[in-house]
């Protein structure tokens, strides 16, 4: 998490991995332990808050990373769904406009990206024009 070097003690670390999975600030103090307080003004430090932010983007990133994983599938389920009669009628057209929402937003992200390479390939034709 913060590695060699870091300027924050032990406890600060604990108290960053205790933040990260508890519920609250109380239970993330008794946790470490420290006081709320303490931890309350631990995060007020800039150090701290820096070393607890970077964590948060981390541990947030491997969510996202389990969720794509996962994503063939959702994929699989909203299809079986969608074509299983004896699925309820709305459960249908809720996994099939899903299916339609989902394909449309792909395109839209697929023209952007198409869209931001043109962009990025004409950009340095257009300065070494000048």
């Amino acid at each position: 998490m913060t590695g060699h070097g870091s300027k924050l003690g032990h406890k600060q670390e604990a108290a960053i991995v205790a933040l990260l999975t508890h519920r609250s600030i109380e239970e993330a103090a008794r946790a470490v332990p420290v006081s709320a307080k303490t931890l309350l003004r631990w995060m007020k430090e800039p150090g701290f808050d820096t070393a607890y932010r970077e964590a948060r983007r981390l541990a947030y990133g491997q969510s996202i990373a389990r969720l794509q994983q996962a994503a063939s599938a959702a994929s699989s389920t909203l299809l079986k769904i969608m074509i299983d009669p004896n699925s309820p009628p709305s459960c249908r057209l809720r996994a099939a406009d899903s299916v339609l929402s989902h394909a449309a937003k792909a395109i839209e992200i697929e023209d952007i990206d198409a869209r931001v390479a043109a962009l990025e390939q004409a950009a340095p034709q257009g300065r070494a024009g000048r």
